[in-house]
């Protein structure tokens, strides 16, 4: 009888773990028997997601560098990977383009597009080698269209779209897919929070809107579009709640 070669672990990295979908995404991969290595800068949090779940983890500011290059170390001393899900980010304000700082836009950039770019570079060699690798980044529903305030946060997500866009085409053939998760209106505990900095104005947000989506929401589309058979690519799924027609036209009561 010949003997079959066994499939690779699915072993997941997954960003911005700490909270919202990270978090949320790395509880249903470990649910569905995946071994998970989580990220974030928050070790506390990390800790005790993995005490919750069995997950790996490894704190680090993908915005360093340095950091970053000692995550891809850790990952590599610890048993390599096979899915990196990019899902680090996030948006800082809602000011106008006229009157937006420079250095929220800047922030923005390194949180959401060279965090995701520098860590996606590194940790390619890996993920062909493994023969069935995944890069799967989470932009937005800001990264097709745009809305008044969003000018920065939406310059962020085309340009992170961009990057999961150009290296599909850049890796046809290679056993590699490419995958992007573009959430729409998702209520989260910290997201609207961090970007307006006032719990009343993050509640505003949310304010007359039945059904928003959740983190597990997406962190089931993630999961979905991973457990695919590897010969199944999903390019793009656009995920919004039934009450979210566009960014700028959301049902309310």
């Amino acid at each position: 009888m010949t003997t079959l070669p066994s499939p690779p672990v699915r072993r997941a990295l997954v960003t911005g773990a700490s909270s919202g979908i990270g978090a949320a995404t790395v509880r249903r991969l470990r649910a569905g028997g995946w071994d998970v290595l989580a990220t974030a800068r928050r070790a506390e949090r990390l800790e005790a997601l993995a005490a919750e779940t069995g997950c790996q983890w490894y704190a680090a500011d993908l915005t360093s560098p340095k950091e970053t290059e000692a995550l891809v170390a850790h990952v590599r001393a610890s048993g390599g990977v096979r899915s990196l899900v990019n899902n680090a980010g996030g948006a800082v304000g809602a000011d106008t383009v006229e009157q937006g700082r420079w250095e929220d836009w800047q922030a923005m950039y390194d949180r959401n597009v060279l965090a995701t770019l520098r860590l996606t570079q590194a940790l390619l060699p890996d993920l062909r080698a493994s023969g069935a690798g995944d890069v799967l980044v989470v932009t937005s529903t800001a990264a097709y269209d745009t809305y008044p305030g969003g000018g920065g946060y939406v310059a962020a997500k085309h340009a992170e779209r961009v990057i999961a866009t150009t290296l599909r085409q850049e890796l046809v053939g290679q056993p590699v897919r490419v995958i992007e998760i573009a959430p729409g209106m998702v209520r989260t505990e910290e997201f609207s929070l961090n970007r307006l900095g006032d719990p009343e104005a993050a509640a505003r947000v949310y304010q007359g809107v039945a059904e928003p989506l959740v983190a597990e929401d997406v962190a089931e589309a993630i999961a979905w579009t991973l457990e695919r058979p590897h010969h199944v690519n999903i390019d793009s799924l656009v995920i919004r709640p039934r009450a979210q027609a566009a960014n700028h036209l959301v049902a309310r009561d």
